[in-house]
């Protein structure tokens, strides 16, 4: 802080033991000296203080932190679950559109198989050649659906 050389604490040593006198100069250093200690306690005290405080900082962003990465964490699992479900639903949704043309199909064929035993035959026709020609024309649209 202030360089003082062996030569400047001499002359201040000396102009203290004038001012003061030979009586007084020991109690003013006692109580120089009693200053020093408190200013260097409190400076260590000061010191202390401010380690807690970081330390204490240190421990709160850190708990701060931990929390945040938990909650994005949460927040990323429950997004990829809900886009998940909604994958497998487009799924099942989609499925369902396969399979609904195909119940269509199965049941014009019910319907053609019931017209098919409840039309009287006539003398003279042939029950396989109409199941021939339904199983063509039913052939032919599954070419067209496909």
């Amino acid at each position: 802080m202030f360089d003082l050389g062996t030569q400047e604490l001499i002359l201040i040593f000396i102009v203290a033991f004038l001012v003061f006198g030979p009586k007084k100069l020991p109690e003013l250093g006692r109580t120089l000296g009693k200053g020093i200690r408190e200013l260097k306690s409190a400076m260590r005290g000061v010191t202390e203080s401010f380690s807690e405080a970081e330390s204490d900082l240190t421990d709160g962003i850190k708990k701060t932190k931990d929390d945040l990465e938990e909650s994005i964490g949460k927040s990323l699992e429950l997004n990829l679950n809900t886009e998940e479900k909604e994958t497998k639903s487009k799924k099942k949704e989609d499925e369902k559109i396969k399979e609904a043309p195909q119940e269509k199909k199965t049941e014009s064929k019910e319907k053609e198989d019931k017209k098919i035993k409840e039309a009287p035959q006539e003398e003279g026709t042939d029950s396989t050649d109409d199941q021939e020609e339904s199983a063509e024309s039913e052939k032919k649209e599954t070419d067209k659906d496909g």
